[in-house]
């Protein structure tokens, strides 16, 4: 077997790459078929074939399975196509940074963020920073861990307050705040809600809402159930929605699962009641995501300086 060339080829790669070829292969996967992609792009079907061939050829390897007119992406190609998403993001981020510039504005911030972190550290990091940057239009996303990381991939984000869950570690650099503690809810006339140390058998009794299965909160409640050796209940309601979970535990029987900081906040107003019983395992650590191969706006850099300033205050 040949040797591995371990020489650097990505300034080759640069060279040969066009943005054009980016924007067809991009087309190919909006349009599905390469004439639509070729119309779209105001090209001829033999100029689209043979521009799809020099990609191919300056990668060094086949990024579709041809099976008569149509193009399907094999492995190789699904890669690329990720990476070239991630290129659209940068650009379009960029081209909204210059328009900005070019109009005078104080610029845009697009944040995402996990429900845990909004009471507390991310509510006072945007305070101090709408303080320093008055006119700074800032947008806040708010959706579990899972969600928000694609937007951050594709540039709609520039910012994700959340957990890493490992994959593609080398593109991302993530900085951790806190871990994030669960609490069980219930509405404020429930028979659990005055009790002193409630027992995990008492819990049995009643219906249960908690978040779509594969989740890291569901994984924390199946994990308690099955250290009491207990199946999940039955006729579960399963939401992401913190606020859906609050609203309906709180005109029902039922039982809801949502981070410790959130419920207490909510407890403090009488919305809920947090039932006196420690779940026992947090979630993983939380904190800052951002693209290591996107450069930062500077709202974003001031935002970040000031989350970490005052989570570690």
């Amino acid at each position: 077997m040949g040797s591995i060339d371990k020489r650097d080829s990505t300034p080759q790669l640069l060279n040969r790459i066009r943005m054009r070829q980016i924007a067809l292969l991009l087309a190919v996967e909006e349009c599905t078929t390469l004439r639509a992609a070729a119309e779209q792009m105001g090209l001829t079907q033999p100029a689209a074939t043979k521009m799809l061939r020099e990609l191919e050829d300056a990668l060094g390897q086949p990024l579709f399975e041809r099976a008569g007119r149509r193009l399907h992406l094999n492995p190789a190609g699904e890669r690329v196509l990720d990476y070239f998403r991630g290129i659209r993001g940068s650009m379009e981020a960029l081209n909204r940074e210059l328009a900005e510039l070019t109009f005078g504005s104080a610029g845009r911030l697009a944040i995402g963020s996990i429900m845990a972190a909004s009471p507390g550290r991310l509510t006072e990091a945007l305070l101090q920073l709408k303080a320093r940057f008055p006119l700074l239009a800032i947008e806040i996303a708010v959706d579990t861990s899972d969600r928000l990381m694609p937007q951050l991939h594709e540039g709609v984000l520039e910012v994700v307050i959340g957990r890493h869950a490992g994959g593609g570690s080398g593109e991302y650099e993530f900085r951790s705040v806190d871990d994030e503690a669960l609490a069980i809810v219930a509405g404020c006339g429930h028979p659990l809600a005055q009790a002193r140390r409630v027992e995990f058998a008492a819990l049995l009794d009643y219906p249960w809402i908690v978040q779509p299965a594969g989740s890291p909160a569901r994984e924390v409640v199946e994990r308690v159930f099955r250290e009491h050796h207990q199946p999940m209940p039955r006729g579960l309601i399963e939401t992401g929605s913190i606020l859906t979970t609050m609203n309906l535990a709180g005109r029902s029987q039922m039982l809801g699962v949502i981070p410790a900081t959130v419920a207490q906040r909510n407890a403090e107003h009488g919305l809920v009641a947090v039932i006196d019983y420690t779940l026992g395992h947090k979630l993983p650590s939380y904190g800052s995501l951002v693209r290591r191969d996107r450069p930062l706006s500077a709202p974003a850099r001031h935002f970040l300086e000031l989350f970490h300033t005052w989570a570690e205050a």
